[in-house]
């Protein structure tokens, strides 16, 4: 995954549900059109990784399937 310093408004940035509302450990995701960067919320200021889109759909079914526990 290439890191990337492709600007991204604060807005696009979102956490899952399923964090449990935890503010300062979560990993967020905002959507672009190079595909899905992510970053860790206790250093937004930091690289973000840019996952190509195939390449987030297919870590997302995998996630659906419970395949990464």
């Amino acid at each position: 995954m290439p890191r990337s310093n492709i600007e991204v408004p604060d807005s696009a940035w979102f956490k899952s549900s399923h964090s449990g509302g935890n503010e300062t450990e979560c990993v967020e995701v905002a959507f672009t059109a190079a595909g899905a960067a992510v970053r860790d919320s206790k250093w937004p200021c930091n690289h973000q990784l840019v996952v190509q889109p195939e390449a987030w759909t297919g870590f997302i079914c995998a996630a659906r399937r419970g395949e990464l526990g």
